[in-house]
């Protein structure tokens, strides 16, 4: 395959890196509706009497992420309709709606529903960010520069729960929903600087037919169903991590006050793979970069599996973490290219391509994630086999789609 040239043209007033820089803080905006959010835990346990402990508030990041996955498929024929500048404004007005709605809950089940509408205007930010490096990247430029994007995402992870914390500390705990609205005021002000990167002629009209035949097209594509269902999986990993993660520091090991420091230097890992595979993977190819990261994490979450067996499902956290670290990190090598490798056949229809694939890997990934990190209570085991299952599964997936077996499931 051919690669293009990755630099951006000058009537779109960036360069390069402003505006990747960009397109990460627009990605940042729906992260922060997750981040900032893991802090609050324990405020939000005690607010809405869900007991000390209790697994019960990943669901708020789960039904956040499913909004997210149901609003991709709203804004994907919106951004390929309208523009990708307009979908981000009118997802950014929904989302405001849905930040300051859980600001304003008074209730556990009113908070839900608040956050899965903040989680679909969230989706908007997710889908225009996808299509934005769609419009302006080809190939492994285009998977180095999501890998780029995603080293720069991955900083909120690492400043979000410590800053979390501040503000809690300073303020009362509803500010984290204020300052997110604040976030993406900004991330809009600083967008009137981009031009529309969507062609005229790639413009797709927007009606119920037009739209299934978008998604029928995206659907029918086997390169593009087989990445998106391994991502599915790997996604399905990352959620498991990401909603369990606070159970399992403070629960498991008794480690509650070093939260957010131990969050943060597991996501300074994330950050540090997504540079690494941004370097590499145009000189070594997709390929060969996900079938390392692949060997990586098997062999990370084999030692992870003796240990928590070994230990009764109580290890050494000093021994756990680094590997579980390394392990996620394994992620950040993989997610980033097989999502690129699924959008390659995608550049007409770059919106609703990144709205169905987006979607698919996001619900799929919230519900397997989220039936998994709700049974981590008082051991590392259910999250160890949880992630072991989802990265064999995503493995097994990639193979076939290189052996042309989903092609021959979507020709039946």
């Amino acid at each position: 395959m051919t690669v293009e040239a990755s630099s951006v043209e000058p009537d779109y007033r960036m360069g390069r890196r402003e505006l990747l820089a960009l397109t990460s803080a627009i990605i940042a905006v729906n992260a922060m509706g997750v981040d900032l959010m893991l802090s609050a835990f324990d405020e939000i346990r005690d607010e809405f009497a869900l007991g000390a402990g209790s697994t019960e508030t990943s669901r708020v990041i789960t039904i956040y992420l499913l909004g997210m996955a149901v609003g991709q498929l709203f804004f994907g024929p919106v951004a390929d309709r309208f523009g990708r500048k307009r979908a981000l404004y009118a997802g950014v007005v929904v989302y405001i709606l849905g930040a300051a709605g859980s600001a304003l809950a008074a209730s556990f089940g009113s908070l839900l529903v608040a956050r899965l509408i903040w989680g679909l205007g969230a989706a908007a930010a997710r889908v225009v960010a996808s299509a934005i490096i769609r419009d302006r990247f080809e190939g492994a430029a285009m998977a180095s520069a999501m890998s780029m994007v995603m080293a720069v995402f991955l900083l909120v992870p690492i400043i979000a729960p410590s800053f979390g914390a501040v503000l809690i500390s300073v303020f009362p705990w509803r500010s984290v929903f204020w300052f997110a609205v604040i976030f993406a005021l900004v991330i809009v002000g600083w967008s009137f600087r981009l031009r529309e990167t969507l062609a005229p002629e790639n413009r797709r009209e927007l009606n119920p037919k037009a739209v299934a035949s978008g998604y029928v097209q995206v659907a029918r594509t086997p390169v593009t169903f087989g990445y998106t269902m391994a991502s599915v999986f790997l996604q399905g990993g990352f959620i498991t991590y990401l909603a369990g993660s606070e159970s399992l520091i403070s629960n498991v090991f008794d480690r509650q006050e070093q939260f957010p420091v131990i969050f943060g230097v597991v996501a300074v890992m994330f950050g540090g793979a997504s540079v690494l595979n941004s370097r590499i993977v145009e000189r070594l190819g997709i390929d060969t970069v996900v079938n390392r990261a692949l060997v990586g994490v098997s062999g990370a979450l084999a030692l992870l599996l003796l240990i928590t067996l070994l230990s009764s499902g109580h290890p050494n956290f000093w021994v756990f973490m680094p590997l579980l670290g390394f392990a996620m990190a394994c992620f950040l090598l993989i997610q980033p290219n097989i999502s690129a490798a699924a959008m390659l056949p995608l550049g007409a229809i770059a919106g609703s391509g990144a709205a169905l694939t987006g979607a698919t890997r996001i619900a799929g990934g919230a519900i397997l994630g989220g039936v998994i990190s709700e049974q981590i209570e008082t051991s590392t085991t259910p999250m160890v086999v949880g992630l072991t299952v989802m990265v064999a599964c995503c493995g097994s997936t990639v193979w076939l789609v290189r052996q042309g077996g989903v092609r021959a499931v979507i020709a039946r």
